[in-house]
């Protein structure tokens, strides 16, 4: 009887500890997502689920999502390193008066946005496309963003706000119908280090790329290549920053800023704000360059700057190298 006993509470206890276990191992590194799929399913190839948020509980840490046919796959929070690619569909994620995607991970995560069309609603805008508080890096390549033009502080394309050091990379995306396209503001001593290329950043409401180093020290650093932000009511690209601000520095390389608003083409506002420019077109803006308050603008000396309302100050020549 005591070997019996011995034996029925041993396979309890494995029964226990496989209960325990079940959800762990339920997490897949490749999960999909089907238009006509279903959060109850396990996000298999064969039995996919319906949302991004239903798959990415199903997901293990470091995993991708993947998109087998066209659909709505509505907002998403992740919260951990995951990889949301979508290529040769049409994935959409409608973000009527909320965020479309947060990025709220840990310091060390990597997120990877592919595909997404990324819209909300002129009856009722969404509050940003992407949100990013915390991560190491996050990779938005080939989507579309547009149309988020909630109350401030929201209402850009990219609101991208770490509160540690981070990194954004943006790469063949265009962003258009926001307030700003891409607005870098970190948080703290948080800091951030951006690229964008091959992009589109285009007729928003306010600027296409801004960065505001108010509310943080930790520095901003960007650089914008082979990019177009034209069209947009206020600037281009804006560099704000106030005393004991962060320290903005931006690399503009072959980039069109044509026909933007009242703050023109370039503009640097505020100390520690510096831009160095080469190989790039800015022609059709209300001003080409706006200089002010302490802030920097520099020339490689092979810019055109040219067919502005005013073509502005014109910036001081720095050595090619």
């Amino acid at each position: 009887m005591k070997i019996l006993g011995y034996l029925l509470s041993s396979l309890f206890l494995a029964l226990a500890m496989a209960v325990i276990a079940t959800p762990a191992s339920a997490q897949a590194t490749r999960t999909w997502v089907s238009g006509v799929g279903d959060d109850a399913n396990p996000c298999s190839r064969t039995a996919p689920c319906k949302t991004f948020a239903g798959a990415i509980s199903k997901t293990a840490a470091g995993g991708e999502i993947n998109c087998i046919d066209p659909g709505g796959f509505g907002t998403v929070t992740i919260t951990k390193s995951i990889t949301i690619a979508c290529e040769d569909v049409e994935a959409g994620v409608l973000n009527a008066g909320v965020n479309g995607v947060i990025v709220n991970a840990l310091a060390t995560d990597v997120v990877v946005l592919r595909d997404l069309d990324i819209d909300s609603t002129p009856a009722s805008p969404g509050l940003n496309g992407v949100r990013f508080l915390v991560g190491a890096a996050l990779f938005v390549e080939d989507c579309v963003i547009r149309d988020n033009t909630g109350a401030a502080p929201n209402g850009m394309g990219i609101n991208f706000a770490p509160s540690v050091a981070a990194e954004l990379y943006v790469n063949n995306t265009t962003i258009t119908g926001n307030n700003d396209g891409i607005h870098v503001q970190p948080t703290g001593t948080g800091s951030a280090k951006v690229t964008i290329e091959n992009s589109s950043i285009e007729n928003n409401n306010l600027a296409g790329v801004k960065a505001d180093g108010t509310g943080s020290t930790g520095g901003i650093n960007i650089s914008v290549v082979n990019s177009n932000v034209s069209g947009n009511t206020n600037s281009g690209i804006s560099l704000f920053n106030s005393a004991g601000g962060a320290a903005i520095i931006t690399m503009v390389d072959r980039v069109l800023a044509a026909n933007n608003g009242a703050n023109g083409g370039l503009r640097a506002d505020g100390p520690s704000t510096t831009l160095r420019v080469g190989n790039s077109t800015i022609s059709g803006n209300t001003t080409g360059t706006a200089i002010n308050n302490g802030g920097v603008i520099n020339s490689y000396g092979n810019n055109e700057i040219n067919g502005n309302t005013s073509d502005g100050p014109n910036p001081p020549v720095i050595p090619l190298h």
